[in-house]
């Protein structure tokens, strides 16, 4: 069996901008992360067909090739011709169907039924078959909706901001639930998000997106250890982010924190910024390199962790135990060369 390859390059104009998306997804797990209204949800929609796209291609290359759409070749199959399968971001369950009647709708009849008991049973629902929508909890909706999904065996699952609308609980059960499911999938998965944790725990490669266009991709862990642009750095929650000005090849200044930092690698031209993770800080001596004094600073307690707010600006995060009640804050603070995070504007 040749190598499953899913290509997408369209492009749509949409009322604020341009939608420009090309990439190619050979690993099973695919995330999109980027701010509400940046066109994540328009390029699954374009993906499955429920939108038409200006321009491009969107195609399953496997041992049958199959176009979903091509604006030369004005091939462009409906939805139901397209195999792929589409989680709202509120299940879209029929309300008036029962779990089971939901599961089976779409399948032949020929093979209805020892489908939807396959289903019933990989998903946990036993017990629940004749129960409507409205009668199930969030979790027990997304399974039925995943199962009528995963029913007639789709190429590609697009998951739309799936855990948007759930409270923290809820959500940090469903996220279990839904990683387990999916790794039992053999086809590709494509989640939309605007919340880095579930891009790092569901996404083998990752994809930012900002105004239509697509401004980092590459392996989820690379792009979140070196995010490169400031925009990318800000939407994977680094804290402190700072125009700077080049010293030499391995010295740059803060311009917001008033701050010279040695780097660890050379330090590019087109470098404008810099940044520091909340969590990049520890304790130390004066004469340390990259070190600091933390003269009027600001504390803050949570439940698990101190938040320092300095005088400068930078927000240190320390992480502390829930009947921990008394931190002093060190005389000084440094961060490693290589915890730098060099930026592109």
């Amino acid at each position: 069996m040749s190598e499953k390859l899913l290509k997408v390059d369209i492009q749509k104009e949409l009322s604020e901008f341009d939608l420009e998306v090309d990439f190619e997804l050979k690993s099973k797990r695919l995330g999109i992360l980027g701010p509400s209204g940046c066109g994540k949800s328009m390029t699954l929609k374009s993906i499955a067909g429920i939108v038409n796209p200006d321009n491009g291609v969107v195609s399953l290359i496997t041992d049958e090739d199959t176009t979903y759409f091509d604006s030369t070749k004005k091939i462009n199959l409906k939805p139901q011709s397209r195999n792929v399968g589409y989680l709202f971001q509120n299940y879209a369950l029929f309300p008036n169907m029962t779990v089971e009647e939901n599961i089976a709708v779409g399948l032949p009849k020929d093979y209805k039924g020892n489908r939807v008991s396959e289903m019933i049973k990989r998903f946990h629902l036993e017990g629940l078959e004749k129960r409507h929508p409205r009668e199930l909890s969030g979790g027990q909706q997304q399974r039925v909706a995943l199962a009528r999904i995963l029913a007639y065996r789709p190429d590609v699952i697009l998951l739309d901001e799936p855990f948007s609308a759930m409270d923290t609980f809820l959500k940090e059960q469903l996220r279990l639930e839904l990683a387990n499911l999916l790794k039992g999938f053999d086809g590709f998965s494509i989640m939309v998000t605007h919340d880095r944790d579930e891009a790092f725990q569901f996404c083998d490669e990752l994809i930012v997106l900002d105004k239509g266009k697509i401004i980092a991709k590459g392996d989820t862990y690379d792009v979140f250890e070196n995010p490169k642009k400031v925009e990318v750095a800000r939407l994977l929650g680094c804290k402190n982010i700072s125009k700077a000005e080049i010293i030499d090849d391995y010295h740059i200044k803060s311009l917001d924190w008033g701050l010279t930092f040695e780097v660890s690698k050379e330090i590019s031209p087109n470098i404008t910024h810099i940044g520091i993770r909340a969590h990049d800080f520890s304790a130390a001596e004066k004469d340390d390199v990259n070190a600091f004094d933390t003269e009027n600073s600001t504390l803050f307690e949570m439940p698990f962790e101190w938040e320092v707010t300095l005088a400068n600006g930078l927000w240190w995060k320390y992480e502390k135990q829930i009947e921990e009640h008394e931190f002093v804050i060190p005389n000084y603070l440094k961060v490693h060369p290589k915890d730098i995070l060099l930026l592109e504007e």
